[in-house]
């Protein structure tokens, strides 16, 4: 029997899109494994996440097989950015590497391993941060968002290996206001500011060129933007998949 972890998100976005801040709602933080890969950046606000510095790639395997292994210690893993982990694994393992196609092939093993093996092992909430980044397909004459990788992972993207990818954004209220259901809440703050940082669940007609996927009804139309809370999104996730 194939086993999945149905508890698997990427939000991915631009830098100052609330990403880190959508983490600060997350139950019981000094259970979840929060695993820096940006130079030991602080989240922006308290928390009491165990917080881990990575200074080499494969400390994020030992962090996941660590987990798996001591289950009763830990509801949940961070990895904070996806994009740093694999800049990373460039810089220490590829760069200078006189084996350069050997090296690459080592890039996509390790990110390939990470998620079909570790990710999957461990079985419980994991949340991927990205950075996104914009490049234009000529062939379609569009733009396209997606995270950049190198390597053969390019193809299919690492978006390819989650069911539930959505993009963190920063909306105006007049853009929100067709929009609306129990995920999304307009605070007072919100109002007076003008704009809310959101989650963008599903596409849209001007984001065809972003690579935000969910299983099918996961989302209603008027779910398309939700706060921007991870809890949320992973006790929505909970309900889909189990009801509850």
């Amino acid at each position: 029997m194939d086993i999945i972890n149905d508890q698997l998100v990427l939000i991915g976005g631009y830098s100052g899109t609330g990403k880190s801040a959508s983490l600060r709602n997350i139950r019981n933080q000094d259970r979840w494994m929060y695993l820096n890969t940006e130079a030991g950046k602080r989240l922006p606000f308290q928390n009491t996440f165990k917080t881990f510095r990575v200074s080499d790639p494969y400390e994020i395997h030992e962090g996941f097989d660590h987990a798996t292994a001591n289950q009763d210690k830990w509801d949940g893993i961070i990895i904070d950015s996806a994009t740093f982990m694999m800049d990373m694994f460039e810089s220490i393992y590829i760069m200078d590497n006189p084996n350069g196609l050997k090296a690459w092939g080592k890039f996509a093993d390790f990110f390939k391993v990470l998620m079909q093996d570790k990710v999957v092992k461990w079985g419980k909430p994991t949340i991927v941060m990205a950075h996104v980044r914009d490049d234009y397909d000529e062939a379609k004459f569009e733009m396209k968002t997606s995270v950049p990788i190198k390597g053969s992972l390019k193809n299919n993207g690492i978006e390819a290996y989650f069911s539930t990818v959505v993009a963190a954004k920063k909306m105006t209220l007049l853009q929100l206001e067709k929009y609306g259901s129990k995920l999304l809440n307009i605070t007072d703050e919100d109002q007076e500011l003008g704009y809310k940082h959101v989650f963008q669940t599903r596409p849209t007609k001007e984001t065809v060129g972003e690579r935000i996927r969910s299983p099918m009804g996961m989302f209603s139309r008027e779910q398309t933007y939700m706060d921007n809370d991870a809890q949320l999104l992973l006790d929505h996730l909970n309900t889909y998949y189990h009801g509850v």
